[in-house]
């Protein structure tokens, strides 16, 4: 077991939510859902949390109320090996979402993603003193993250 996991705070429709995280993560899979009696959601037939894997990592969706809403303080970073990978992503989650700048997206449920290259973080510690500028000035000129781009800067 994780020593420690994420919970999303969603306001209603965690099924729903959870559902569509799992058909874009294909290896993902529900590990429990909780039925209240006591708590909201007042639908009943909602759980009031969903406890389930996605790309290696354990997350719980709760069915908040509307006093809190995500923020990109947080976001969910997909680390892709190919071009395809990123191209998968970023259609997947982006469907009635908004997409942002430097590969980042906010999905139709209001989480922000991070759509990145695996090689990212070895760009930006390169011993090559100008290749962090290089990439991070590239990055900051695109929406969705071209990786030959990135590879060449």
């Amino acid at each position: 077991m994780q020593k420690s996991s994420i919970c999303l705070w969603f306001n209603g429709h965690i099924q729903e939510a959870v559902n569509f995280y799992l058909s874009v993560f294909p290896d993902g899979k529900i590990e429990q859902n909780y039925f209240s009696k006591v708590a909201p959601p007042k639908d009943k037939t909602e759980p009031l949390t969903i406890n389930f894997e996605m790309g290696g990592q354990a997350y719980m969706a709760l069915n908040g109320n509307p006093q809190s809403n995500f923020t990109q303080a947080f976001s969910i970073m997909v680390h892709c090996d190919t071009q395809e990978e990123i191209d998968y992503y970023w259609d997947k989650l982006s469907v009635g979402g908004k997409e942002l700048q430097c590969g980042w997206l906010t999905d139709k449920f209001g989480i922000s993603w991070q759509i990145v290259p695996s090689q990212l973080g070895k760009w930006f510690e390169s011993s090559d003193p100008g290749k962090a500028d290089r990439v991070l000035k590239a990055v900051m000129g695109m929406v969705k993250l071209d990786l030959e781009t990135l590879k060449n800067a």
